[in-house]
């Protein structure tokens, strides 16, 4: 019987770099109220230009002028995100994506 990866295990083979984030998108199921009352629609994830998904590794942060600049999402985190670079690996489909293509964090 063949081990399915879990996500911490990814999060040890995949490092995003710069500004980067790691996410695993949520399968198309929702529409609906999220606990804090926020209402997402049906429509999201379904016209391949807005994803939903969570965040499994975060890159250090880019820089800027010699100063360090942190990503503003953290592992855990639930995402709306737009493209980025789609990679499968042990048939499992994930995203690398780049801090200003992620919309909104998701309470």
């Amino acid at each position: 019987m063949e081990k399915k990866q879990n996500k911490s295990d990814m999060s040890k083979k995949i490092k995003p770099l710069a500004d980067r984030v790691l996410i695993k998108e949520e399968d198309e199921k929702k529409g609906g109220e999220t606990k804090s009352g926020i209402f997402i629609p049906e429509t999201v994830g379904k016209d391949n230009s807005t994803h939903r998904g969570e965040v499994l590794a975060v890159g250090e942060g880019k820089y800027d002028d010699g100063k360090l600049i942190p990503v503003s999402v953290s592992v855990g985190d639930t995402v709306l995100f737009q493209w980025g670079d789609k990679l499968t690996i042990d048939d499992e489909e994930y995203w690398v994506v780049g801090e200003s293509n992620i919309l909104a964090i998701i309470k």
